[in-house]
């Protein structure tokens, strides 16, 4: 097994946990977290595949990774009522989605010898669109459209990761600059509450 398949792995299955919380917020069956589960594990790569042309999506060329987000979905059935702050539960679960999504997400573009700017793109469309989807099926406010830095951690870890390979061709340091970068300003922003500036109107001048 490669580097990136590990990692997609342990993305799909993180992802798939974060998933399975919000689907206890929601309060779906079994079925429901099992499909809300795969859908965040693997709607970004999904949508990563389609645009890079690499067909069949990593899923339908190995179901294994669906076996991974049912896995990680049934249990949390049973556990969700466990955590007693599922949502603080659910932001941390989705950080350490998020650090290893844009990872594998840099990778497959860098793959396919696509620009550097695609490379960071597909690991932001890799973070952040299971997520979106998720949270849009289940009728919450999508984090990457709060005003959280969500997006802006994906985006500026992804940078950090190609920028890292360009400087030293190395994929392995690449990755790890990529996901702690990712992570790490994440975290930051949920323990120091950083977050983005929101739009505010302007009542209309008398004239």
């Amino acid at each position: 097994m490669t580097l990136i398949q590990t990692l997609d792995f342990a993305s799909v299955f993180v992802f798939a946990i974060a998933g399975a919380l919000t689907a206890s917020r929601a309060q779906l069956d079994i079925f429901g977290f099992i499909l809300i589960a795969c859908v965040t594990g693997m709607g970004g790569g999904t949508f990563r595949d389609l645009v890079l042309d690499r067909t069949p999506v990593f899923w339908v060329k190995d179901p294994t990774y669906l076996i991974v987000a049912a896995a990680a979905a049934v249990p949390m059935f049973v556990l969700a009522s466990k955590f007693e702050n599922r949502l603080r539960a659910l932001m941390w679960a989705d950080a350490a989605g998020l650090a290893v999504a844009v990872t594998v997400g840099v990778a497959a573009a860098r793959q396919t010898g696509a620009s550097w700017l695609i490379m960071v793109l597909m690991g932001v469309v890799t973070g952040t669109f299971g997520g979106l989807a998720r949270d849009v099926i289940c009728n919450e406010l999508p984090l990457v459209l709060r005003r959280e830095i969500y997006a802006t951690a994906a985006f500026l870890g992804a940078l950090a990761g190609v920028g890292a390979y360009a400087l030293t061709e190395d994929s392995l340091l690449s990755a790890l600059v990529c996901g702690g970068a990712t992570f790490a300003i994440r975290a930051a922003a949920l323990v120091f509450g950083w977050a983005m500036p929101l739009y505010k109107p302007r009542p209309p001048k008398n004239h």
